[in-house]
């Protein structure tokens, strides 16, 4: 089966460009599927580098008293379409990866430090205790470091450990 086409864009430094997904065709469900490296987000564009660097230069940002989310998007390549709303979605879709994963995430890591809470208002502290769990210091830095675990965690498990993919997505959560 022919691949298809999607983007991936990085920004750091900034690059958009079309990569191909190969598309496989399961014979016992007759459904198709396509496997996606795990440096791409589900249903994202952007990167995993991208999206997690981001996140941790708003952190960096908020530690220093500055508005994290619209610094992080002036901060990006005016060229990114990057905003402080896309970015709240992107803290959205890593925290919900990393609460859904906490299970197996513990398994790994040391992640007793790690206090949950409500919203994007909070996740500074909640993202903060993963950072520690995963033996990361908090911001600055700490990308490279970040997406190793993310790696790893695709690797154990087969899984990504943000997003979705759709062949585990009910029609009730699209």
């Amino acid at each position: 089966m022919d691949p298809y086409w999607r983007y991936a864009v990085e920004l750091y430094p900034f690059e958009k460009r079309r990569i191909p997904i190969a598309r496989f065709v399961c014979r016992r469900k007759r459904r198709t599927f396509s496997p996606l490296p795990y440096q791409l987000i589900p249903y994202v564009q952007y990167t995993v580098c991208a999206v997690v660097g981001t996140i941790l230069t708003v952190l960096e940002l908020r530690q220093r008293g500055q508005q994290g989310f619209h610094g992080a998007s002036v901060e990006a390549d005016p060229d990114s379409s990057v905003t402080p709303w896309l970015i709240s979605c992107w803290v959205a879709v890593v925290l919900k990866g990393l609460r859904r994963q906490h299970p197996i995430l513990s398994r790994l890591y040391d992640l007793t430090g790690v206090r949950s809470g409500a919203g994007t208002a909070s996740f500074d502290i909640e993202l903060k205790g993963y950072l520690i769990g995963f033996g990361l210091s908090p911001p600055p830095g700490g990308t490279v470091a970040l997406v190793a675990v993310v790696q790893n965690f695709s690797r154990l498990t087969g899984e990504f450990l943000f997003g979705t993919a759709s062949q585990l997505r009910s029609s009730s959560s699209v």
